[in-house]
């Protein structure tokens, strides 16, 4: 048990041998998690908590090169990402939406913007 959860229920997905992230499945607590598809299946180490529905790295990524999913670059790494980090806008840029930078983490909502609520 780590953080109160099994890690054996843990699991994340990687959809194509050449993807350097998988999704998670469940929430992925530190520590070992089951890695599915991709060729790579078997046992796994997230370095940190992994949200569930985003993505671990698989092994490390450069500042600068790309994150792959899908077989396809999805963005580039705005730092240097190690293998079962947490791998988000945090610490990449989505080469599909330019304004993903000026995004919350947790919660999505635009940080650039002042939101007045009307």
């Amino acid at each position: 048990m780590v953080n109160g959860m099994d890690n054996r229920k843990a699991k994340a997905f990687q959809i194509e041998p050449s993807d350097n992230v998988a999704t998670a499945l469940t929430a992925v607590p530190k520590g070992r998690f089951v890695l599915l598809g991709g060729g790579r299946e078997g046992l796994f180490d997230a370095a940190e908590d992994i949200p569930q529905g985003h993505k671990v790295a698989l092994c490390p990524v450069k500042k600068g090169e790309a994150v792959i999913k899908y077989g396809v670059p999805i963005g580039e790494a705005t730092e240097d990402i190690i293998a079962g980090q947490w791998v988000h806008l945090h610490c990449m840029k989505s080469g599909y939406d330019e304004r993903s930078s000026g995004l919350d983490i947790h919660t999505g909502v635009p940080s650039d913007i002042a939101y007045t609520g009307t």
